[in-house]
């Protein structure tokens, strides 16, 4: 799996919720709706989801493995502290 582009909208607001991403795969798939979240360990990555009927929230998409789910955090980690302060779009 290569990760081909990651795009960054930070949030201008003052919540936890800092960007919202979307990550490229190989050219040939994009995943939307990846947020960017400070928590109280740092920050962290939040897959897109889905409120369900149970009212609990479900992954829409999400990697299978451990070792994914690292390389995808923290290449959106990376691009998300590369990106300009300038580049905020209001939420």
């Amino acid at each position: 799996m290569n990760i081909t582009d990651i795009r960054v909208r930070r949030i201008a607001n003052e919540g936890k919720m800092k960007a919202v991403v979307s990550v490229t795969i190989d050219g040939e798939f994009v995943v939307h709706d990846i947020k960017v979240i400070d928590g109280d360990k740092g920050l962290f990555v939040a897959m897109p989801s889905r409120k369900a009927s149970d009212g609990e929230y479900k992954d829409i998409a999400h990697p299978i493995t451990s070792a994914t789910r690292q390389l995808l955090q923290n290449a959106i980690i990376e691009a998300y502290n590369s990106t300009p302060d300038e580049e905020l779009s209001r939420a």
